[in-house]
């Protein structure tokens, strides 16, 4: 496993980190406790030190996953990321969503990040995570409802108590950064970025790399598009938020897997699985500190892990790159 710093600070996560979504079920069709717990040990035990979660996924019940899941680790061995800012609790902000738990109730669920949300929000998380600090608290979306002043506020506050070591943001541009940058030190920032989704190497990449800023990819393999196991026909479950997103139409199935095929010959002289080899390109592009992948089982934390050890060569990404390049898929 590599490790690497978070902007300018001393905190080094795995490059491959523990994304706990889907753990949590929550628009994921549902969680097996057991399994994702498993899942999380053995992906520490494989050299995953870092865990990125949020009280939204589940409502509660992620972090609670990832609390039992390494209550026997020695807290300084193992890095826990997560987030404050999306209430189905509080009627406040900018409504994001209408949604269901996972038992099936109706919730609203609102972006919003206010002083004292905040201050709640991680005595809740250290709660349920088991732990008196959080090593990379973020904010989960902007929320315009509030001054981006009184949030960063709220967290150096936060940093002052040490029940958070760092400050992140997540899906924020470079104009919020910046007026972030005048109250704390968001050392990184957390944004959707995979092979089909790139538009970030527009400005936030420049603007991470010239201020050394981390960029940590979530949903780098596309929430399962760039496995090559997904084929045209496939049928998601109803609670399954994938169903309705573009990506999974068929003509876009049929033009990503006709994509994988091309680059296959190199996963297979790698001896490694295309969402190995596509967790590789994505943490080593420009800017790009670390990848985020989820799993439901123990079997796909080690093989997400094992992306680590993947060796290619600068010609390699750029080949991959290439035909990259020339994938087009249909809104």
């Amino acid at each position: 496993m590599e490790y690497r710093k978070l902007g300018d600070s001393n905190l080094e996560i795995s490059v491959i980190t523990f994304g706990a979504w889907a753990a949590g079920g929550w628009m994921w069709g549902g969680t097996e406790r057991g399994e994702a717990i498993n899942a999380i040990k053995a992906a520490y035990d494989a050299g995953v030190t870092s865990i990125d979660t949020a009280p939204i996924y589940g409502q509660g019940l992620s972090e609670e996953i990832v609390g039992e899941a390494i209550k026997d680790i020695q807290r300084d061995k193992v890095q826990i990321l997560t987030k404050f800012g999306m209430r189905w609790d509080l009627a406040k902000g900018n409504l994001a969503m209408h949604s269901k738990d996972n038992s099936g109730n109706v919730i609203d669920i609102y972006k919003y990040a206010g002083k004292e949300s905040i201050i709640k929000e991680c005595e809740d998380s250290l709660k349920r995570l088991g732990t008196d600090y959080i090593d990379l608290y973020q904010i989960h979306w902007p929320d315009t409802t509030t001054p981006i002043s009184e949030s960063m506020e709220a967290v150096a506050r936060l940093i002052e108590q040490g029940k958070v070591r760092h400050a992140g943001v997540c899906n924020y541009n470079p104009e919020q950064m910046d007026e972030a940058a005048q109250y704390l030190n968001p050392v990184s920032n957390q944004v959707p970025y995979s092979m089909v989704k790139r538009d970030i190497e527009k400005e936030i990449v420049p603007y991470c790399i010239e201020k050394s800023k981390s960029i940590l990819a979530y949903s780098p393999l596309e929430r399962g598009l760039l496995t090559g196991k997904m084929k045209p026909g496939y049928k998601f479950g109803a609670d399954d938020h994938r169903a309705g997103i573009y990506f999974f139409k068929d003509e876009n199935l049929q033009k990503v897997n006709a994509f994988l095929e091309k680059i296959l010959p190199i996963a297979e002289e790698k001896n490694a699985s295309l969402s190995q080899l596509v967790l590789k390109w994505t943490f080593e592009q420009p800017g790009i500190t670390i990848a985020l992948a989820g799993a439901r089982n123990s079997q796909q934390a080690l093989s997400n892990a094992a992306a680590a050890d993947i060796r290619l060569s600068k010609e390699e990404i750029d080949k991959i790159t290439a035909h990259l390049n020339q994938l087009s898929l249909s809104r």
